[in-house]
C-alpha cells in the first residue's frame, strides 16, 4: 500500500500513467469492450485491468492522479449509443459527476460514434479494462499538464 493513492491503483497502471505524456489519450472501457484485441494496437500494446470496479469508480481512481488536458476544448469523451447519440445512460451520468469532481468544475463529454471510438481506442496510450456491466461505459480522456509554479511564468526555476 502507499500513501495518498487510490489502492485501485496498481502498479502497472500507475507506470503506464506516468509514461504517458502530455496529449496522450487513455481509454476507460466496460467489459463488453473488445479490449484485448484494441489494446494491441495502443502505445502500450496490452490491456491494463482493474477487474471488479464499475468505469466511474475506475476513473475516479484515474483522474485521482492524472490531470486532464487544459488546452484543448474537449479533454474527456464518451461512447455514443447506438442509434441514440443524444441518449446519456446512467453509467455516462455517473462518470460525468466523477470527472466534474476531479477537475472542480463542469468538463462535458465529448460523444464519438462506435466504431469511430474504437478506431481512436487503437491509437490511445492506453486501455484499462474495467469490470463495468452496463453498456456504454466507455471513456477517453486527454493527458495534461501540471506546471512548476514559475514555470507558467516563462521563469526559470533554481
Amino acid at each position: 500500500m502507499l500513501k495518498n493513492l487510490d489502492p485501485l491503483l496498481n502498479a502497472d497502471i500507475l507506470h503506464a500513467l506516468r509514461s504517458m505524456g502530455h496529449g496522450d489519450e487513455l481509454v476507460i472501457c466496460d467489459a463488453n469492450f473488445p479490449g484485448t484485441s484494441v489494446a494491441q494496437g495502443t502505445v502500450l500494446g496490452k490491456l491494463l485491468h482493474m477487474d471488479g470496479v464499475s468505469s466511474p469508480r475506475a476513473i475516479r481512481a484515474v483522474l485521482s492522479v492524472m490531470p486532464l488536458d487544459t488546452f484543448i476544448e474537449q479533454p474527456a469523451s464518451r461512447m455514443e449509443v447506438v442509434g441514440e447519440p443524444h441518449t446519456i445512460p446512467a453509467v455516462q451520468r455517473e462518470a460525468q459527476a466523477e470527472v466534474n469532481a476531479a477537475q472542480g468544475r463542469e468538463v462535458p463529454f465529448a460523444s464519438i460514434e462506435r466504431f469511430a471510438f474504437y478506431e481512436r481506442a487503437r491509437k490511445a496510450f492506453c486501455v484499462i479494462a474495467t469490470g463495468e456491466e452496463r453498456g456504454y461505459g466507455c471513456f477517453v480522456f486527454t493527458k495534461g499538464v501540471l506546471l512548476a509554479p514559475d514555470a507558467r511564468l516563462g521563469q526559470s526555476i533554481e
